[in-house]
């Protein structure tokens, strides 16, 4: 009898509690798959599902979940449509009142799903959150990817609280409050189902690189909100997918202006535009000068591929409605770099604080 009303009250959390769908894209993933599903799987989130979306991998990763983790629910793709078409393809599979979508190298913390989807239930405004992404390397540092929550400043160039460029702060709690930002990391991003697929998901041209940020954009321009919620943990590998190199260079130049195009009113994008072209030619011949020519490279191809798709831009891309970048939530209104660099400033804090 026990045993049974344990199961009923089971049956009756889950029924009250949303649908969660964690959603792992995975592409030769094997050896990360093997290090972490025993940290998703202890989730103490009861009413979840753990959905692994295979993107046409060549390892044995499929066999191993077959063997060892029959439980997990498998879709198969038949090619490598990259971080925005996978997650477009396997999401249109996938029924939950939230996804979220969480990379194959990142280890969880029992609670951590909890109090993101409170928030999310407290506030039907957000469309997205992220967890305060640490490293799983140097556990008491932020990690590259997204830290604890995503930032841009006035000229398109995302940043993070506790990542600023390539310095990555020590977590001592100064990012631990609840608050609104621009982007949410696509490495562990909780998202409301329903306002995702009313937003057209990702944009499958990016294929990797800046395509989260593109959509929490284009989520705020329809009027809703992003956060972050630090009091949920996760530790991410990071920069386990593309090597640093040619193709990872050109991706984040050309789906940065990319994004800029699409989203920015035409009275800003009018001056905009150009003069991060012009900045970026600068940073290119800075790269020629000191021998890197595969970085000049992948930034004049970047420059080309950005003109071919303005020249092919469907009209659809055009429909929403642009609101000015300074409108927005997480958006800072001097220039990181200039900050950065000039001012010295090496942290979140010192920078957005100064002037906002």
């Amino acid at each position: 009898m026990h045993h049974s009303a344990s199961l009923f009250l089971q049956k009756v959390i889950n029924l009250s509690s949303p649908s969660v769908a964690i959603v792992i894209l995975n592409y030769n993933g094997r050896n990360y798959l093997e290090q972490f599903l025993p940290s998703i799987l202890a989730s103490t989130y009861l009413n979840k599902r753990i959905i692994i979306a295979d993107n046409a991998s060549t390892d044995d990763s499929i066999n191993y979940l077959k063997q060892n983790h029959p439980s997990i629910e498998l879709l198969f793709n038949t090619s490598n449509l990259g971080f925005a078409g996978g997650y477009n393809w396997a999401l249109k599979k996938v029924e939950a009142d939230y996804y979220v979508l969480l990379n194959s190298d990142v280890e969880v913390t029992p609670n951590w799903i909890e109090p993101v989807i409170e928030l999310m239930e407290r506030n039907r405004v957000i469309a997205a959150c992220q967890p305060k992404i640490l490293s799983f390397h140097k556990r008491d540092e932020f990690e590259y990817a997204g830290a604890a929550g995503g930032w841009i400043d006035k000229m398109g160039y995302p940043f993070s609280r506790g990542r600023i460029f390539d310095i990555c702060e020590k977590d001592s709690h100064q990012y631990d409050d609840v608050q609104k930002i621009f982007w949410a990391t696509g490495a562990a991003m909780f998202v409301r189902s329903h306002v995702f697929h009313e937003v057209n998901g990702f944009d499958e041209y990016f294929f990797a690189h800046m395509e989260e940020i593109d959509l929490c954009w284009r989520m705020q321009l329809a009027g809703h909100a992003i956060y972050t919620v630090p009091s949920s943990v996760v530790y991410h590998v990071g920069g386990g997918t593309l090597p640093k190199g040619f193709r990872k260079t050109f991706l984040n130049f050309r789906n940065n202006l990319i994004m800029l195009s699409k989203n920015l009113p035409l009275s800003e994008k009018i001056w905009k535009l150009p003069f991060r072209f012009a900045l970026d030619t600068v940073t290119a011949f800075k790269a020629l000068l000191t021998g890197d020519t595969i970085m000049f490279k992948a930034i004049a191809q970047a420059h080309l591929a950005v003109i071919k798709w303005g020249v092919n831009e469907k009209p659809n891309n055009r429909k929403q409605v642009k609101r000015p970048l300074a409108e927005l939530d997480g958006v800072y209104k001097g220039s990181v770099a200039w900050d950065y660099f000039i001012g010295k400033k090496k942290t979140f804090s010192k920078i957005v604080n100064n002037k906002r």
